[in-house]
């Protein structure tokens, strides 16, 4: 008599379902559609907290959806830190500071801050060995303007698109506001892209950086702040600079803020949409002026 029951070989060769990828197990998650930003971020939560995303994925999703919230002048090296280079000044004047400041890509203007007239590739310095006798207006690039109203995820594109490093970016009035880079709008999204001063370890977290100035990380420990520069902060409520810095000022601590203590100068000069990265400390002098601040790129 036969069996319709399939024998064990059939059913040894019948397929298999496939694991359900990250996207299935992720909408499978989701009962409804989002209704707004903070229904989609519980969501992300949710998801998070069942393992379907790790922190790192989480973190850069997060930051995806800042950047599409932000404008050029929410993260942009407002004007009074730019360094800029004034195109009639020989360029044997201009080295000591290019090399000092050592940025690739420096705004020019003619007479006044207010009037850009392109940027400066710290490279193109190099046809000066073969050709001492160039002129700094022959060396530049077109400069990009923008308004400070610009959303990040739009300047991304633009700056993809065009193959663009930099822009200035412009008040209502047109006069010189900030600039900004494509790595300040990446690092929104991945955090802190690492330089020259990151493949540092703990004890060395607090750097030179000129005459009394220094650079600090943003994860110093207090104490250790405190032990350095004889200064007094606070650490009953808070572990580290950054976190104090957070505290002070009642949010997350973007570039360009400062707080000034115990006559020391604290600017935050890198930041990510989720904490202060580095700072850069002076000593204020004993006459009550503070030294120039210098951006970072």
């Amino acid at each position: 008599m036969s069996d319709s029951s399939p024998s064990p070989a059939y059913a040894s060769r019948a397929p298999k379902h496939p694991p359900k990828t990250f996207f299935e197990r992720l909408s499978a998650l989701i009962h409804r559609e989002p209704e707004d930003r903070e229904d989609l971020k519980a969501v992300l939560e949710a998801a998070y907290g069942r393992d379907l995303l790790d922190a790192e994925a989480l973190s850069m999703i997060e930051g995806v959806l800042a950047v599409s919230e932000l404008a050029a002048g929410d993260i942009m090296i407002p004007r009074s830190r730019m360094d800029m280079l004034e195109v009639s000044e020989p360029i044997e004047a201009l080295l000591p500071g290019v090399i000092e400041t050592a940025h690739s890509r420096f705004p020019v203007y003619e007479e006044s801050r207010d009037n850009v007239i392109g940027i400066l590739l710290a490279k193109d310095l190099l046809r000066c060995v073969v050709d001492r006798h160039l002129e700094l207006r022959t060396l530049l690039r077109p400069a990009v303007f923008i308004p400070e109203s610009k959303k990040l995820n739009v300047l991304l594109r633009e700056f993809r698109s065009n193959r663009n490093h930099i822009a200035i970016v412009v008040d209502e009035h047109g006069g010189t506001a900030g600039l900004i880079t494509i790595e300040d709008v990446l690092e929104q999204i991945v955090g802190e892209i690492e330089d020259e001063y990151d493949d540092i370890d703990v004890e060395q977290s607090i750097l030179p950086d000129g005459k009394n100035r220094w650079r600090v990380m943003a994860t110093t420990s207090i104490r250790r702040f405190n032990e350095t520069f004889g200064s007094s902060l606070d650490d009953d409520e808070y572990d580290t600079v950054g976190g104090w810095m957070a505290g002070n000022l009642g949010r997350i601590p973007r570039r360009g803020d400062h707080i000034e203590r115990d006559n020391l100068k604290l600017d935050v000069i890198r930041a990510d949409a989720r904490r202060a990265l580095w700072l850069r400390v002076a000593r204020l002098p004993n006459d009550g002026s503070e030294p120039t601040p210098i951006d970072e790129r």
